[in-house]
């Protein structure tokens, strides 16, 4: 099934059949990655008297609870109420799901103990001035990123000052293998965070989302994709989300 898509002047080709999924799976922890210490996701029979909701355990439909982080858990998109003290609402900020981005592969910088995505690796890109979304694979992009526990392991992480040109080139969906923009001890400061958001100097940019803890295939090469991000409708700064990328056909 094939689409024709209108993005300013231009008119990009893609099969709907052909969706690469760069999200992890949420129905077992033992597939799932985590980070900060969060508890395992955890999925669980409703029990009530009698009743269970297990049809494995002899009940006659399955009804559970899903205990879930959504940052520390799997892939999600979060919004600028991630680090605000006003309270802002991924279901609210994201309103458009559809956006063209470009799928880039960096090998961060080694930087002392640290693993740096830099200025000069994100100026080094060829960036498609009508892409919005901007997805940013790491090396080793190991198998293993799709269920490690990245707790106290000091995952790479972007400069502050990259993350602001990021920002200055008006990617406005940034999305990114690691667990987090920041370090994962930076007392703090979340400057990537706030650098990307533009908060609380402003304008906020309340539309603009962060994915963290996706997952590109290698066989997924570098360039131009149209992504669909789908979340759920929450009351929280962030969701676990679903991340589809469709190919260019033309």
């Amino acid at each position: 099934m094939e689409a024709s898509i209108n993005i300013s002047e231009d008119c990009y080709k893609i099969n709907l059949n052909s969706a690469v999924c760069i999200s992890t799976p949420f129905g077992s922890k033992e597939l799932l990655p985590k980070a900060f210490h969060a508890p395992d996701l955890h999925i669980e029979a409703v029990r009530n008297g009698d009743f269970v909701g297990s049809t494995q355990e002899g009940g006659i439909l399955n009804f559970k609870n899903i205990f879930i982080n959504p940052h520390g858990n799997g892939t999600h998109t979060e919004c600028v109420g991630h680090i605000s003290k006003e309270e802002f609402y991924i279901k609210d900020c994201l309103k458009s799901f559809h956006h063209l981005t470009q799928l880039v592969t960096i090998n961060p910088e080694v930087i002392g103990e640290d693993r740096v995505i830099t200025l000069k690796q994100i100026e080094s890109i060829k960036l498609n001035g009508k892409v919005n979304c901007l997805i940013i694979r790491t090396l080793p992009n190991s198998k293993e990123d799709k269920f490690r526990d990245w707790s106290e392991t000091n995952p790479a992480y972007i400069a502050p000052e990259a993350m602001k040109l990021i920002t200055e080139l008006g990617i406005e969906h940034f999305m990114v293998d690691t667990p987090s923009v920041d370090r994962e001890h930076d007392e703090g400061k979340l400057l990537a965070h706030k650098y990307f958001w533009q908060y609380p100097e402003g304008p906020i940019r309340l539309h603009a989302t962060i994915s963290e803890m996706v997952y590109v295939p290698k066989e997924v090469k570098d360039g131009l994709f149209l992504v669909n991000i789908q979340i759920l409708p929450l009351l929280m700064d962030a969701s676990p989300s679903n991340i589809l990328l469709y190919p260019i056909l033309s």
